[in-house]
């Protein structure tokens, strides 16, 4: 207990002289002996040596490491807060557990602390599985699944009915709302048979985007989760890359950025060198990469789907590599970043 200050009237009518009391300003009093086991007392306050200890000790390293990141973030959630970002979900980074909540938890974060994500996702391992199951080997041209009409229904069984619901989930799970959608629903997305459905088969291209069903879902504060499988006029079912989705979707809802979790560092200058990662390229720049075959196989719909959202009016898209933890949080509140941004 902390022996308070007398008040001046009390001095006046005490018949014995009092100590002179000690300055304020380097006052440590002694907690009184005899009253160690009264929490507090009328007219007094007690403080135990633990808490003046504790008071007097800097704080941990580790505790001042994490206060210094977040204030390092400040200006990016400064710049961010109230845009919208989509998040193109898919390749490696949905196989791992740890991963999967790793990308979970800072999509979360980010809606938390001020901005609008949209999540788009693939599904290729889980449909690599369950076409397993059935005896279906899958099979890809320039990255693209070739899908047959069996292999179709596996896609929209797996990507909407269950991939799709265990992010939703997920999300729940860490403290957000989410709500589940595919292309079919409110016709967000209409499709049409590939340039190359004739070997390609089921595979479709986006030809209009109807964001409208996603705007209330985006303003009241909840992360929409969107399995990329659409339908055609005539209500045909298609896969749709899902790189090529969420860039649509990116520029159909003015989104400032777009950001593809993929299975590679990003964009490398030389194919055979992992060290040779772009950290920035405009879009002539990665333009004349393709044409000089520095991109191929499964970039160049990454490439094309960024080039073209940036083109209908998305700030900036970046490629980054989902197999690193953290990787969104440290491409949007970092200067570093942590795969290839494509700027207009």
């Amino acid at each position: 207990m902390l022996l308070t200050k007398p008040h001046p009237s009390s001095l006046a009518s005490a018949s014995t002289p009092l100590p002179k009391p000690i300055p304020a300003a380097n006052h440590i009093a002694t907690p009184l002996a005899a009253s160690s086991s009264s929490r507090s007392r009328r007219g007094g306050l007690r403080v135990s040596a633990a808490s003046v200890a504790a008071v007097a000790a800097p704080p941990a390293a580790p505790a001042l490491s994490r206060v210094d990141v977040l204030s390092e973030a400040l200006p990016f959630i400064q710049r961010f807060k109230g845009k919208t970002v989509v998040v193109k979900y898919g390749g490696a980074a949905m196989k791992s557990p740890e991963l999967q909540a790793s990308v979970i938890r800072d999509l979360v974060l980010l809606s938390c602390v001020g901005l609008r994500p949209v999540l788009v996702h693939g599904g290729g391992p889980e449909i690599n599985s369950w076409l397993a199951r059935v005896g279906v080997e899958p099979q890809f041209r320039n990255g693209l699944r070739v899908t047959d009409a069996v292999t179709m229904e596996v896609v929209e069984m797996v990507l909407v009915g269950k991939v799709n619901k265990q992010l939703v989930s997920l999300i729940s799970l860490a403290g957000a709302t989410a709500v589940g959608l595919c292309g079919k629903d409110a016709r967000l997305l209409t499709a049409r048979p590939s340039r190359d459905a004739a070997s390609l088969g089921f595979v479709g291209e986006v030809t209009r985007v109807d964001p409208t069903v996603l705007r209330p879902i985006i303003e009241s504060g909840h992360i929409p989760v969107i399995a990329t499988v659409a339908a055609d006029e005539a209500g045909q079912a298609y896969n749709i890359n899902a790189d090529t989705a969420a860039g649509e979707i990116a520029a159909a809802v003015g989104a400032e950025k777009l950001l593809l979790l993929t299975d590679v560092s990003g964009i490398l200058a030389d194919r055979d060198d992992p060290g040779s990662l772009v950290r920035e390229v405009d879009v002539a720049g990665v333009r004349r990469m393709v044409a000089e075959g520095k991109v191929g196989g499964g970039m160049i719909p990454k490439v094309e789907c960024c080039v073209r959202a940036i083109a209908q009016g998305v700030r900036t898209a970046s490629i980054i590599d989902g197999r690193v933890p953290h990787s969104l949080l440290l491409e949007i509140l970092t200067d570093e970043g942590t795969g290839t941004m494509i700027t207009g």
